[in-house]
Formats: C-alpha cells, structure tokens, sequence
C-alpha cells in the first residue's frame, strides 16, 4: 500500500478540494459582511476551509519531502517553499495598499502618513504580524487580512523542516493528542474555531495549525488510504456539509470535531478516491487558482464592506454583486496565477538552478 501511494505523481481530487474550500471562504466572507451572526449565514462555518488547509498542507508536504528532505537540505527546502508561497505574498500586499489607499467608497483611515502606511506594507510583504489598524478589526495583516493564515503555514513549514520530518510517528501522535486537547479548549473558551486572524486572538491561530498541520502529516505516514468511488463531487458534497451545518447549542464542539476528525478523514478519502475523466480539468482548475483566489480577494471585501455601509442595497441586488464577485474574483485569480505568479516562480526557480 504505501509504495502504491507513493506511486502516485498528483492528487488531482485533493487539487479540486482545495479550490472548493477556496471558494468557499471567498463566498464567507462576504457573507459575514451581510450578516453579522454567523447562525444566519448559509456558509457560516465557511472559515474552517482554513483548517482543511492547514490538514492539506500537512498532507502535501509531508508526502512531498519526508523522503527527501535529509538529501536536499534546509536551504533547498526553505528555498523551494519561499518560492512556491511568497510571490502571492507580495501580490497580495501590493493589491492590499491599493485598496488601502484608494478604496472607492470610503476615505483612508485618519492619521496614516507615509511612515506609517510604509510600516504597513513592508511588515506585511515580511510576513511580520503587525494588528494596529482598529479601522480593519486590528487583522494581524491589516492591508491582506488572510495572511495571517499564510503566517501560520510560514511557521509550520519551518519546524517541519528543523524537526518534524524526523521525529516519528509515535512521537507525532502523542503532539497530536496534546495538539486535539489545544482544539478543544480554543472551540469552547471563544465558543467557535473562527479566531487567529486578529491580535487579540493571535495564539490561536498557532493551535489551529498545530492539530490539522499534524493531522495531515500522519493520514500520509500511517497511509490511512481508504479506496472509494466518491470521486470529486462526492468529496466536495462532504466538505461543503461541513461548512454548512447549522448552528447549535453545542457548536463549538461540532467545530472541533470536524478539524480533529472530519477534515483528516476527507484528505484521506480523497487522496484515494478514483478520479473522474469528467472531473479531471475541473480539479486541475481548481487546484491551481485555489492559492491566487484566496490570496488576491480580500481587497474587494473591505471595498464590499464599506459599500455596504454607504448604500445598504436590498437583498437582490447583493445577490447579484456577490454571485458576479466570485466569478470575477476567480477570473482575476486566473490571470494572477498566469500572468504573475508562473512566470514569477519560473524566474525564481531559474535563479535557484542556476546558483
């Protein structure tokens, strides 16, 4: 069984997944702009994608480099992630000031001088958590708000490679255990998962991580296959239930389980569900705009925000804004992911081959 999974070139369901979730989080927030209570949202759960991303993650990565990374090294493995992640990091950033600086429904905030918008724009381009703008909620990353799960992914990448990929998998299962105990008690202190992104709720988002990051590495190193004939739409059925259960007295409990037990089920069902000739350029798609989606959209959603508050538009025509925003929104990720982020990481890629 595990040479079979390690057989396998791509996971193409597990590429579509992920660009599921991606549009899942896009279509919460801006439904969270709507509604304030997230018990009247559809998708009110929607910000757990980030938490089947972090279980994908550790997925991914685990898979990719367990067999290699002693070969290749630190620097290589630093290297090859800074490649893959950080050009959106910048772009985002880019996108972000933009937004900042010329939102068309609302002045910038007061008191943001040159000095001070420059500090904004280089600790986020750094990754450096910087929640000073009361303006936006004081987000670790104040000018592109889901950064500060791209942090998180920065943070888990760096222990991995210094010491996760050597310790095994008992070791790993007993972080694990103390991680599920960190998850439990995040859900019920703040009564939900949805917190790590603010200053105030900053370790949190380490908690969140920690588990699903762990998670995923061990569905991969116990080769927790389960062969199925749910096949992409299927998975995605399972994934979007998740996302859009009701609301509960016992909430932050269903939270829970679904990052300690749901989300490692759906990545190893999907990393072993026979994929559809249908289905196929659809999780190719998917796959590839997922990153460039989550990482260029949040510029429309302060914009969103504020043109809310000024106009207050009715219920139809914010259907109409929020169906068509998606759909531009992806469309705008695909042209960032050709224009921008391939090139860019085919450039980057050169230089590293040739030093």
């Amino acid at each position: 069984m595990k040479g079979d999974l390690q057989s396998k070139q791509h996971y193409e369901i597990l590429d579509g997944l992920r660009g599921v979730a991606a549009i899942a989080v896009v279509t919460f927030h801006f439904m969270e702009i709507v509604f304030s209570d997230y018990s009247k949202n559809f998708i009110g759960h929607g910000f757990l994608a980030v938490d089947f991303f972090f279980c994908l993650s550790g997925f991914v990565i685990a898979y990719a480099y367990d067999s290699r990374i002693g070969r290749i090294g630190l620097k290589e493995f630093f290297t090859a992630r800074i490649i893959r992640l950080h050009p959106l990091v910048v772009l985002g950033s880019i996108l972000g000031l933009f937004g900042f600086l010329w939102d068309p429904f609302v002045a910038p905030p007061a008191g943001y001088g040159f000095g001070k918008v420059a500090l904004l724009f280089v600790t986020s381009i750094l990754m450096i958590p910087y929640p000073v703008v009361a303006e936006r909620w004081f987000n670790l990353f104040n000018l592109n708000a889901p950064s500060w799960s791209l942090f998180w992914e920065y943070v888990a990448n760096i222990v991995y490679g210094v010491v996760l990929w050597k310790l095994n998998r008992r070791v790993l299962s007993g972080l694990l255990v103390i991680a599920a105990v960190g998850i439990l008690y995040v859900s019920h202190s703040a009564g939900n998962l949805m917190e790590g992104w603010s200053g105030g709720t900053f370790w949190q988002g380490g908690a969140r991580i920690a588990y699903s990051f762990l998670a995923g590495m061990l569905v991969f190193r116990y080769q927790l296959i389960f062969r199925n004939k749910l096949g992409f739409l299927g998975l995605s059925v399972m994934l979007l239930a998740a996302l859009m259960m009701p609301y509960t007295s016992f909430n932050w409990l269903a939270e829970a389980l679904v990052v300690i037990v749901y989300f490692p089920l759906l990545i190893a069902l999907g990393a072993s569900a026979g994929m559809h000739v249908a289905t196929k350029a659809i999780c190719n798609f998917s796959g590839k705009i997922s990153y460039p989606l989550y990482m260029t959209h949040y510029m429309v959603m302060f914009a969103f925000a504020n043109y809310l508050n000024q106009y207050k538009p009715g219920t139809t025509q914010l259907t109409w804004i929020i169906v068509i925003g998606l759909v531009v929104l992806v469309g705008f990720a695909w042209l960032a992911m050709v224009l921008y982020d391939m090139p860019v990481r085919k450039y980057l890629t050169k230089i590293r081959n040739d030093s």
